[in-house]
């Protein structure tokens, strides 16, 4: 875990470097404050579990024939998944270590993705529905929100340093 940390420290050094001599002063100050270790590998994480997702759909459809909406569910649940093991072990790095303190942030966790699924379908009503944007940007503009919730959820409240 620590090695993941100390590459991912280089990457954004790396990063940081380039944009010092190519940004005006304030974008790279604005890029300094919110490039982080665990921004990183969030967003490195987030694009995993999407492929994830997508890819326990796709295998389940194509491969075993299983009906779509099954497959959807069984694609979700294992992204889930595979979004808090990789949180809390490889992005927040939870000081949990009873099975007390483990239950407790697993349970957290999910009620964290449960407020975003719910945030995530008022949203794009609101936004398609309600308002009359173009679904793929209703869409897209709601998923960047849940993803914005979804680190702050996860920072602050399922994986909380004590």
């Amino acid at each position: 875990m620590k090695k993941i940390q100390s590459i991912t420290q280089k990457f954004i050094d790396f990063i940081l470097k380039i944009s010092k001599k190519i940004f005006p002063k304030k974008l790279y100050d604005i890029e300094e404050k919110f490039l982080s270790v665990e921004v990183v590998l969030y967003i490195v994480f987030g694009v995993l579990t999407t492929i994830v997702n997508i890819g326990v759909f796709s295998l389940l459809t194509y491969a075993f024939k299983l009906e779509e909406n099954i497959s959807n569910i069984i694609a979700i649940i294992a992204a889930v998944l595979f979004a808090y093991f990789t949180n809390k072990d490889l992005v927040f790095n939870s000081q949990a270590v009873t099975l007390k303190q483990k239950s407790g942030e697993f349970i957290k966790f999910m009620i964290g993705r449960a407020f975003t699924m719910i945030v995530e379908m008022l949203g794009f009503f609101l936004l398609f529905n309600i308002l009359g944007i173009q679904k793929l940007i209703s869409k897209t503009l709601i998923t960047i929100i849940v993803i914005i919730l979804n680190f702050f959820i996860s920072k602050f409240f399922a994986f909380k340093k004590k």
